[in-house]
């Protein structure tokens, strides 16, 4: 993710970075609303090695809160390991009951992140060359139609992940591999919809 992120989304992108701590070696069934609910019912192994073409050798749980949300986390080890998947989904800690929601976390993220993203462009629009460094880091989140109550990809040329709200919660799936910003969008949309239909 470029360095000039909107302080929500850098500290979203903290929640995610933390999320291996504590790891659950079998995975229980059950809905988001679930105090037991884990992530990985929401994918098969076999059908992320469908979707990225290798196999999948290792699945790991794990769940991390943080204040008001709880963000519970699974892991698809590839054989080859630059191909593996992360999802991540994002709901209400039931230990911890508030008025802000995993939805109004979302607003203040994506809403704020595009009004800067977008003022940042304009302002770099006129004051660099097209195609520069500075354009670059200052391309906000991409909206991607059609998925989930709203959904967008954030990424550059190395890396991505594509984050989807449904109702009260929110997923997040990064692939890894070799392919271009195009067919890791289409990638990630593919698992994201197997997701969406169990959360």
């Amino acid at each position: 993710m470029h360095r000039n992120c909107s302080p929500s989304l850098c500290f979203l992108l903290l929640i995610f970075a933390g999320c291996e701590r504590h790891v659950i070696a079998t995975p229980p069934a059950g809905s988001a609303s679930s105090p037991q609910f884990n992530a990985c019912s929401l994918i098969t192994k076999e059908e992320v090695q469908a979707a990225q073409g290798s196999a999948v050798n290792e699945v790991k749980s794990s769940v991390n809160t943080e204040g008001a949300f709880r963000v519970s986390q699974c892991f698809y080890t590839a054989a080859e390991s630059n191909k593996s998947v992360s999802l991540s989904v994002t709901t209400n800690n039931p230990d911890n009951p508030t008025k802000r929601s995993p939805k109004d976390f979302w607003r203040d993220t994506f809403d704020r992140s595009n009004a800067e993203g977008k003022k940042e462009k304009s302002e770099s629009l006129r004051n660099e060359p097209r195609g520069t460094e500075e354009e670059e880091k200052s391309t906000p989140p991409k909206e991607i139609d059609g998925l989930g109550d709203e959904a967008y990809w954030t990424g550059n040329r190395v890396g991505g992940a594509l984050y989807v709200l449904k109702r009260d919660a929110f997923i997040r799936i990064s692939v890894g591999g070799s392919d271009n910003e195009e067919t890791r969008i289409n990638k990630s949309k593919t698992l994201a919809e197997k997701a969406l239909s169990r959360l």
